[in-house]
């Protein structure tokens, strides 16, 4: 595990996707051949968030020019930590729609449903995806924290998680509607344009996943130094 100082960090959105960018266009090969083997732990249940955070951890060792294969990305040693989150995340997603199967039967059923329900039933939808942003906000740093920085305990990771992203929940939502917007453009181009859009949706969060990581990570010698200036 990284010793880490953990901390609200400075966000630069700006940077990430720049660097997101040249990083894919130099590495386009290496990238791809590991992104689509991402896409295939996707398949496995409970292993999607594995891959993910594998992908970051094999960008990290391409950037530094460690001998990475793309065949890390099936590494399970953090299983478990990634199968504890997506259950915990499962039962969340399933208390949130737990209503949703109230409302189905009603609004299918013929009837003429109040103007009231209506208003209600659209005030549940804002409601679902306030919660589900803002869980994903304050989740930001969690997929780094596990395969980067090695914490294994998944309540210490969300908990980190939030203090990093304090003071981010806009910047944060913001990066992710952009590289959203960015990663499907490669649909306008008859979908061969997904090919290189899809792998920059990961190659820019994973700079802004590294960067948390640096601003936190606690290097005594550098700490030594400082306090040595004064």
């Amino acid at each position: 595990m990284m010793n880490l100082n953990v901390k609200p960090v400075h966000f630069k959105m700006g940077e990430y996707i720049n660097n997101g960018y040249t990083f894919l266009k130099n590495n386009f090969g290496d990238i791809f051949v590991a992104f689509l083997l991402c896409f295939v732990m996707s398949i496995i249940p409970f292993c999607g968030l594995l891959g993910i955070g594998n992908f970051f951890r094999y960008c990290r060792g391409l950037r530094k020019g460690e001998k990475v294969s793309s065949g890390d990305i099936f590494n399970f040693n953090n299983f478990m930590p990634y199968f504890i989150m997506q259950l915990i995340m499962l039962g969340i997603m399933v208390l949130i729609y737990v209503p949703m199967f109230i409302f189905m039967p009603i609004m299918a059923d013929g009837g003429d449903p109040s103007a009231g329900f209506g208003i209600f039933y659209m005030l549940y939808l804002l409601f679902v995806y306030v919660v589900i942003f803002v869980i994903l906000v304050k989740a930001f740093y969690m997929t780094a924290l596990i395969s980067l920085g090695g914490v294994t305990d998944v309540k210490t990771a969300w908990k980190m998680s939030v203090i990093m992203g304090k003071g981010n929940g806009l910047s944060i939502f913001l990066f992710f509607v952009i590289i959203g917007i960015l990663g499907y453009l490669g649909i306008l181009a008859c979908g061969i344009g997904l090919l290189f859009t899809i792998p920059f949706v990961y190659t820019a969060q994973y700079f802004a996943l590294e960067d948390g990581m640096q601003q936190i990570e606690y290097d005594e010698i550098k700490e030594i130094g400082s306090k040595n200036e004064f």
